[in-house]
């Protein structure tokens, strides 16, 4: 048997290949929407993609099975209590996928989801009778559970969804071996549990030791437990959602209207028509010069959560971008769904040498400069509420990133506006927020609370 994780750290996310090396027939569960890496794996090996299984349908990413539909002809399977516009095979409890000497078989595992399952592989080469692994998709994490929040708005509360999940965890996966692994559907800084791991895979048996939500309690203990501190989730869940059940064209088809090089005048007259300028170089870059208007949102940090949290899916996006990280920038945006790109600035930065007028700079101080200012500050804290209660500077105003755009009127209209994060990435996206919204007294502070902390007097 043949089993390959393949892990996406920007989104924390977690797909799998698994393949009978005897049939070379292969599987591929929960697909990211760029699927050349499965298909680079799978002509290396011979092995022939007949599979293709969603374990629900994901909020934070637009999952590959249209994709590997359209270029091999794989089969989409989804739970079945699933509803979609494409045709699909539906797996119940005890439903099977045999692939030779590999059996893949689906337990209905809803909670985070309704339509969500459970896939136990068996080899059944080296051991017929108990399972190897389990695929727990966003049921079951490492350290933690999927968020039962999500879809409570969509006809299910979330009382309803924590109560469905304290069933599959507690009676369902709870019944299985304790020797067999788990590998889940994400790791460490995803949005879809509060706490979870960053190892790659466990036993059953080590999750029932120290996993929280597979302790011994009530229904009702649970629900309280698994409902309670859930992180914001991001306003392009829904959208994603509802993107994984349809009929959509797939990456390639997205990717070659986005690959347009743009001259300086069309990007001016899609920035005045409303348009979106994406400028995704690092925060030093930006910071040093930018076209005004431009949102910056690096590369370098989770660039498609905050581009999904903040920019308008149904308005135009402008990338302002290296040459050589334009398609890398379209695949990353491409992966959430977004498909609204008219293009990217040719020649990048270099298209404004004659136009200084069309270009900004981002103030920028150390905690040294910010600790000798006498002048009148105020200190901008774009960091979760959490993370401001664990930590923060005496009489920082906390207004967490992802509502500063409504809650611009909270902040002082006179004086300088001091912005830090933890580490300096989401602060330079709230500065080019507040530019773009007339506020031209923010400044970022370099290396963010982090660099205060190290910095402060001991006490």
């Amino acid at each position: 048997m043949f089993l390959q994780r393949y892990y996406l750290e920007c989104l924390s996310q977690a797909s799998y290949m698994l393949a009978d090396e005897e049939s070379r027939i292969a599987a591929v569960i929960d697909p990211r929407r760029d699927v050349e890496i499965y298909l680079e794996d799978a002509r290396e090996h011979g092995f022939e993609i007949k599979h293709v299984i969603l374990t629900h349908f994901h909020a934070d990413f637009v999952a590959g099975h249209i994709e590997l539909r359209d270029q091999v002809g794989a089969i989409i399977y989804l739970g079945a209590r699933a509803a979609a516009e494409f045709p699909f095979t539906p797996l119940g409890d005890g439903s099977r996928i045999e692939m030779g000497k590999v059996r893949l078989e689906a337990i209905e595992t809803p909670g985070h989801t309704p339509e969500a399952i459970t896939l136990l592989v068996t080899d059944l080469k080296a051991d017929p009778k108990h399972p190897y692994a389990m695929f727990t998709g966003d049921t079951l994490f490492l350290g933690d559970v999927g968020r039962p929040d999500l879809l409570a708005s969509v006809g299910h509360t979330e009382a309803e969804l924590a109560e469905m999940l304290y069933d599959s965890l507690h009676r369902k996966l709870a019944a299985l071996p304790g020797e067999t692994l788990v590998y889940p559907g994400h790791g460490a800084g995803s949005m879809c549990g509060k706490g979870l791991s960053d190892e790659a895979v466990s036993t059953l048996e080590e999750q029932r030791r120290y996993n929280y939500a597979l302790q011994a309690m009530s229904k009702a203990a649970f629900i309280k437990l698994v409902t309670a501190d859930q992180p914001e989730a991001p306003s392009y869940f829904a959208y994603d959602a509802q993107l994984n059940k349809q009929e959509r064209p797939n990456l390639d088809e997205t990717m070659k209207k986005s690959m347009k090089p743009l001259g300086l005048e069309e990007l001016l007259a899609l920035q005045k028509s409303g348009g979106q300028i994406l400028d995704v170089r690092t925060a030093n870059d930006y910071a040093a010069a930018h076209l005004r208007g431009a949102i910056n949102i690096g590369m370098d940090g989770r660039f498609a959560t905050w581009a999904g949290s903040l920019l308008d899916k149904d308005k135009a996006i402008v990338l302002v971008v290296e040459d050589k990280q334009v398609e890398e920038a379209i695949i990353r945006l491409g992966r959430i769904g977004y498909q609204n790109i008219s293009g990217y600035l040719q020649d990048g930065m270099t298209a404004l040498k004659d136009r200084s007028d069309l270009i900004a700079k981002t103030r920028r101080i150390t905690v040294a400069e910010f600790q000798e200012r006498e002048d009148k500050t105020t200190v901008l804290d774009v960091r979760t509420k959490s993370e401001w209660e664990s930590g923060h500077i005496d009489a920082s105003l906390n207004i967490p990133l992802t509502q500063l755009p409504k809650r611009m009127a909270d902040l002082p209209s006179e004086g300088d506006l001091l912005v830090h994060c933890q580490g300096g990435y989401r602060s330079m996206i709230a500065v080019s927020l507040l530019e773009n919204a007339g506020r031209s007294n923010a400044i970022d502070l370099i290396g963010g609370y982090a660099a205060w902390a190290v910095s402060k007097p001991k006490a």
